[in-house]
């Protein structure tokens, strides 16, 4: 049923407690400022320097120095003009948070020069150079890096803009820097994510990085070290920091930048003044609009395969400004400004260093790893059943049977329909004595109208004071499937262990194996809640970003609702994670085996606990191509185990386009077939004799290739590496590779080329340079890196094994299902004599083993 659900992130209160940062690197003491310079020479040649990211010697001695620029308080209106002359693409929005006059903007001490161009294009009020904001006071060292001061001589044009500031740079590791700037004087929200990897001391020398700061305004330059080149220069625009809007710029290293999700996007994010808003809202994919998950991070791709990271730990709403500089600006309703700079300098050491900060994804079970069906209208146990039977008639593998809320009792979780499902625990043995699996949907709305004494799970979470509260200290009441519901606050200790209890005691009735999580958003019916919701600052905030609905409690819970750890209006976006970590500890206790959780809203860290589908996507062409731009942003978030619904979830399918689907999902990591209740069906089984052929073949690929997939997601788990991965991670210095997400890669040496256009019989498709081989007949291609046409008949997807690599293959077992059952038989694709490894299922239950 897909209704969206959003992952929530972090800070648990018994066991998920402080933020343990990466690596401790050295404190250097010399802080050198820069040598003189005429004053406003100064001025103009440290501006122009540093927006045209013009290098500089590498700092040799000391990873921070401090750059000094004189008073612009004397500033004639001449130099004022001066400072307003700036190419188009080079401008910073004054006048982000309201339509400003001529007048209006100059009373703020900014810029005013109308373009004939389109609303979305570059603004028409914008920000000197040098615009006045706070000044820096002295550095002082401290263990790891250097703490200041920042002050303001008079307030800014915000509402309730903070004075004072402590600046805090922090030297975690040899190619991470952290900079938090936040509020002294006034306790705000900060995110605090679980431990990620402990600290190595040798990680703290020969920082990748350089860090220099300009005192007066305020901002700062992180360079890379071997080259010079500035990979951020937040001195072009003004910081910010008001009570619900903190804003900060910067100019980017390049035009290649990935992440920042969840959208409907490319790969390579459109910097062609582009704004993206992260706040996890139900809403199905399509452009334009802010979606299940929030991921506040991005990767730049440099030159020579250079690439490094920036993840803003931040976890209230949040818009980012892209524009053709090329530059970004971050703004935040809340919070601190908190940001992690990853230095790589390969990309893949990139997304390591981030999974160092917010953990290593999970090791998923092997079986799930198998082809999973599903369907919003398997109305009963005995349809449910001949679906399964069917799979199994046509001979096509099925590891894993789902049902969506038509199994529980008038949509109420924690229950079945004693008609139409009055059998599912017997149904479920069936399937297990077969060698499948089962996973039905988990919403958290907790319906809160059966009458006392009738549902257990409301009536024992009043008791322990488990539910989400309103202003007034009562429990807040939406409205879900089941009608008015409660939601439950998994940011509680209590919480989590009585969402435990409703888990062992379902299971006790139903045996299940895994947990889909949906509409964790979390996602409402009405406004707030079915009261309405107060007016207050939290409400409607001076500013609001552009979100669906155009409030940030649209489609969701109110935002002055109270939490154990703080507001909804901080906590919304972790709303998905929390969960996620509560259902993963859940199963991991009732089960005692490695848990299996799916979850549709997401935030930093939601890998360490849950898999992620990519929501109700629409049955057509050009949502299968942006499945994998989508599949490849999680994968550099950190969530592997990641899929789209197979032939869509919304609008009836083809033939064609459901064949091709197939294809390419038999490639998605995670593998599941969902559709919504009134569209036509779309088992593999109900097409004809050929598409099923061509189905089945992609499906006999993939098992063949289960004990690879299963050591690549080893591999993620214990070394964060990725699983389905950009061509640009794999082949950084190919400048062919920089674009491309209509392949991608399974580690290092799979190339998955699928057809993606209606009715197309072949097509080109890059092969980087050397040697790579057709994994169906073994037939070689050498390539200089250029692109190929290849032919693609409807039967066929285009994988191609890269010279040097072994590929381990297994039968697919005869069985309904494939890796839950016993298969006979293995075969190693070996092409060159080199060094290879397979990960298989241990007899621990929750670890893995090498052979």
């Amino acid at each position: 049923m897909s209704r969206s659900t959003f992952i929530v992130a972090v800070v648990l209160a018994c066991s998920l407690s402080i933020c343990f940062h990466i690596d401790h690197l050295s404190v250097h003491e010399t802080i050198e400022p820069i040598g003189p310079v005429h004053a406003k020479q100064n001025e103009i040649i440290a501006h122009d320097r540093l927006v045209n990211n013009h290098p500089a010697k590498p700092q040799k001695e000391s990873v921070v120095s401090e750059r000094s620029l004189p008073d612009n308080s004397q500033d004639t209106n001449k130099h004022r003009d001066d400072k307003c002359t700036m190419a188009p693409e080079g401008r910073f929005d004054c006048a982000r948070d309201r339509a400003l006059s001529q007048r209006q903007c100059e009373e703020r001490g900014c810029c005013y020069a109308p373009l004939p161009s389109s609303a979305s294009g570059p603004p028409w009020c914008f920000y000197p150079s040098l615009y006045p904001g706070y000044k820096m006071g002295p550095l002082t060292p401290t263990r790891r890096g250097q703490v200041a001061t920042l002050t303001r001589a008079k307030p800014s044009y915000l509402p309730r803009d903070v004075s004072t500031l402590s600046l805090d740079l922090s030297e975690e590791a040899a190619g991470c820097l952290r900079l938090t700037l936040k509020d002294p004087s006034s306790q705000r929200y900060e995110v605090k994510l679980p431990a990620g990897v402990p600290p190595s001391e040798d990680d703290a020398h020969d920082a990748l990085y350089t860090a220099e700061y300009q005192s007066d305004p305020f901002g700062f330059i992180v360079r890379r070290r071997s080259n010079g080149k500035v990979i951020m220069n937040t001195t072009v625009a003004p910081l910010l920091f008001a009570d619900q809007y903190l804003q900060l710029s910067t100019t980017l290293a390049s035009s290649l930048v990935s992440g920042l999700g969840e959208h409907y996007t490319d790969l390579l994010l459109d910097l062609n003044w582009t704004t993206l808003t992260l706040w996890n809202r139900d809403m199905a994919p399509h452009a334009d609009a802010n979606l299940y998950g929030s991921h506040p991070f991005y990767i730049v791709q440099e030159e020579d395969g250079l690439a490094h990271g920036v993840f803003l730990l931040n976890s209230n709403a949040i818009e980012v400004m892209l524009q053709p500089t090329p530059a970004l600006t971050w703004v935040s309703m809340g919070g601190i400004l908190d940001l992690y700079i990853f230095l790589g300098p390969d990309p893949q050491s990139v997304i390591r260093q981030y999974l160092q900060v917010i953990g290593y994804p999970m090791m998923p079970p092997y079986w799930s790893l198998g082809f999973h069906l599903c369907r919003w209208g398997y109305t009963t146990t005995n349809i449910t059943r001949k679906v399964a039977q069917l799979m199994h008639n046509a001979n096509f593998p099925l590891d894993v049977q789902w049902n969506d809320l038509d199994y529980a009792d008038e949509r109420r979780i924690f229950t079945f329909d004693p008609w139409r499902f009055g059998d599912l625990p017997e149904m479920v043995e069936e399937f297990h004595k077969r060698g499948m699996k089962y996973i039905l949907i988990l919403d958290p709305g907790i319906s809160s109208t059966s009458p006392p004494g009738t549902y257990p799970p409301f009536d024992d979470g009043l008791k322990r004071d488990v539910f989400i509260k309103n202003v007034t200290g009562h429990t807040l009441i939406g409205k879900v499937w089941p009608g008015p519901t409660a939601f439950p606050d998994f940011t509680n200790a209590e919480t989590r262990q009585w969402w435990e209890d409703c888990i062992r005691d379902f299971h006790s009735k139903v045996p299940v194996d895994g947990l889909w999580i949906d509409m964790n958003e979390p996602a409402s019916f009405v406004q707030g809640s079915v009261e309405g919701c107060p007016d207050s600052d939290l409400e409607n905030p001076p500013y609001t970003p552009r979100v669906v609905g155009g409030q940030l409690n649209s489609g969701t819970l109110c935002m002055s609702a109270q939490q154990r750890l703080s507001t909804h209006y901080n906590l919304h976006n972790m709303y998905g994670l929390t969960e996620a970590y509560a259902t993963n500890r859940a199963l991991m206790k009732v089960r005692g085996k490695r848990p299996f959780v799916l979850s549709r809203s997401s935030y930093p860290g939601i890998g360490r606990f849950s898999g992620v589908w990519t929501g109700d996507v629409r049955s057509d062409w050009e949502q299968l191509r942006y499945s994998i731009p989508a599949m490849l942003h999680f994968s550099l978030f950190g969530v592997p185990l990641v899929g789209a619904d197979i032939c869509g979830f919304e609008g009836d399918t083809t033939e064609e386009l459901c064949v091709r689907w197939m294809q390419l999902g038999a490639f998605y990591p995670f593998m599941r077939n969902h559709n919504d209740k009134p569209n036509a069906p779309q088992e593999p089984y109900v097409f004809g004799k050929m598409a099923q052929a061509a189905m089945r073949s992609a499906l006999n690929l993939r098992y063949s290739l289960l004990p690879f997939l299963y050591t690549l997601f080893y591999h993620a788990h214990t070394s964060a590496d990725t699983v389905a991965r950009p061509l640009f991670m794999e082949f950084p210095t190919d400048p062919n590779c920089q674009t491309i997400d209509r392949q991608f890669l399974w580690g290092s040496s799979l190339l998955i080329s699928p057809v993606l256009e209606q009715g197309s019989g072949g097509l080109a498709a890059y092969l980087p340079l050397g040697t790579w081989y057709n994994l169906h007949n073994g037939e070689p291609f050498y390539s200089n890196g250029q692109y190929m046409q290849l032919p693609a008949p409807l039967d066929m997807i285009n994988v191609h094994l890269r010279e040097g690599h072994i590929i381990p293959q297994q039968w697919r077992c005869q069985q309904m299902a494939g890796p839950g059952a016993t298969c006979s038989g293995t075969t190693a694709t070996v092409l060159t004599p080199t060094k290879w490894e397979i990960i298989v299922t241990s007899p621990s239950l929750l670890d893995s083993v090498r052979l």
